[in-house]
């Protein structure tokens, strides 16, 4: 385990939801809220990504179920074809803390794509309420979530711009999580993932119900990874505890797979990358963002 310098969500009294950064983001009749306010810090100066050689926009393509999925997307101007990067968001959905991670993976030369993975029942971007957000997202199961991925990737091998020979995921919280199982069922069009602070196996209390509704769990999976994936996390996590980090470490190493690991940062907290929220770390956040970067422009970029 490299140590530097919580579960999928935080519960209701650790979150600072204040009424800043409510709305819905103007341009091109944007479907997507800002960002969201059930852990929007009344602190928060978030990072906003300059759009200045990118062209951004708002898709729906076909996934589980025939559903039409909404998503955005940015990436860089010009024909490309650029590879491809999938962004899973948090249990908040795409709002615009998601959008401006995938506008800084679009400056790094990458198609982004931020599925709304949620909406079939509910948009939680725009809710305030920690207890409802945690319902819709908790009717959003593997199957479809993994459906969900297959149609981004489909979407993304259709675009001329797009080169889908060459595709990663990142994913944050929820999302993290998300990543650690896609690039387990995705053997032959993932290349590269990385996991933010995603929950590796059950929490020590979960009921037998969470533990079956959560599978498969990450730990489960560290033999059938198909590509390599760098899981980032903070050892102040209240929510994922180090033992499981270093339990999954263990399971990678036996698994043979040696270019997947987990990284802990000294001090930072579970959600440390989401510069909206009031755990968020800049100094972990910005080394970490250059390991995604690095991690991608290897296995993505040079694949």
């Amino acid at each position: 385990m490299t140590i530097l310098t919580t579960p999928e969500g935080r519960t209701p009294d650790q979150i600072a939801p204040t009424r800043r950064g409510l709305g819905v983001v103007a341009a091109g009749g944007a479907m997507f809220a800002a960002y969201a306010p059930a852990a929007f810090a009344q602190s928060a100066t978030p990072v906003r990504t300059s759009t200045d050689g990118l062209i951004e926009a708002e898709i729906t393509y076909p996934a589980s179920g025939g559903f039409e999925l909404p998503a955005y997307v940015a990436r860089p101007q010009g024909d490309g074809p650029h590879p491809v990067v999938i962004v899973v968001s948090e249990i908040f959905g795409v709002h615009e803390y998601i959008r401006d991670v995938a506008r800084r993976l679009a400056h790094q030369g990458y198609v982004a794509i931020a599925p709304a993975f949620f909406v079939r029942v509910a948009d939680p971007a725009p809710l305030s309420d920690f207890q409802q957000v945690i319902a819709i997202v908790n009717q959003a199961g593997y199957e479809q979530v993994m459906g969900d991925v297959a149609g981004a990737l489909a979407w993304a091998e259709a675009q001329p711009f797009a080169d889908a020979s060459r595709a990663g995921i990142t994913g944050f919280c929820w999302g993290g999580k998300v990543v650690w199982q896609a690039v387990a069922r995705f053997p032959q069009q993932l290349k590269a993932g990385v996991a933010w602070y995603g929950r590796l196996s059950p929490a020590a209390n979960a009921t037998p119900e969470q533990i079956e509704a959560g599978k498969p769990w990450p730990i489960d999976l560290a033999s059938e990874l198909g590509a390599p994936v760098i899981g980032l996390y903070g050892d102040q996590d209240s929510g994922i505890p180090n033992d499981t980090v270093a339990a999954m470490n263990k399971a990678l190493g036996e698994a043979g797979k040696t270019d997947s690991h987990i990284t802990l940062y000294e001090g930072a907290q579970h959600g440390f990358h989401a510069d909206y929220r009031p755990m968020y770390n800049p100094a972990a956040a910005a080394e970490a963002e250059q390991r995604m970067f690095a991690h991608f422009a290897r296995f993505v970029k040079g694949s």
